[in-house]
């Protein structure tokens, strides 16, 4: 089967690129900036609160190892689903909830997952992650790419990228990447 894109927004892409680079049957995962209104943003623009765009990342993998609910359990466990435009200390509609769908099915998917999680109460408050389809993904700069891998003793990923990366890796050890 060929492979399939999912572009999702969790707060800061350098966490989500961080752990979907790990995942058995994810090929590629690339930082950039979506769900907007400005053509090529730079991050400045998007950190300036006024493009609309979101941080996300763009998912490459394969279906026939891990399928777009699997990437959507994984997403839904690194991030907190309920809180509207932030995550942690991170603040600001670029860091919303946010899964942007490339078909139908994925879209479908999406929200039987968010229902589903819902309804377990997993959460105290409900789930609001926007469900939007994909327009135009624009890639981040370079410095933004494998920010993790390349910079893993800076402040910010051992205070905030490095748990998430653990508390994945200790939830989701048997689909770790060799």
């Amino acid at each position: 089967m060929a492979e399939e894109v999912a572009t999702l927004g969790g707060g800061c892409f350098w966490c989500l690129e961080a752990v979907y680079d790990q995942l058995k049957g994810v090929t590629d995962v690339v930082s950039g900036y979506t769900g907007g209104h400005v053509p090529n943003p730079t991050y400045e623009q998007v950190c300036n609160k006024t493009t609309g765009h979101a941080e996300v990342v763009q998912v490459t993998f394969d279906p026939d190892v891990v399928s777009f609910r699997d990437l959507l359990d994984v997403f839904f466990t690194i991030h907190d689903p309920t809180t509207l435009n932030r995550q942690g200390a991170d603040v600001g509609p670029q860091y919303r909830s946010a899964i942007f769908y490339h078909s139908e099915e994925q879209k479908r998917v999406a929200e039987e997952t968010i229902k589903e999680y819902d309804e377990k109460g997993l959460w105290s408050n409900p789930i609001v992650t926007e469900v939007t389809p994909i327009e135009t993904f624009y890639q981040a700069e370079d410095y933004h790419q494998e920010y993790f891998a390349r910079n893993p003793f800076a402040g910010y990923c051992q205070v905030v990228i490095a748990p998430k990366v653990a508390k994945f890796r200790k939830k989701y050890m048997e689909r770790l990447k060799a």
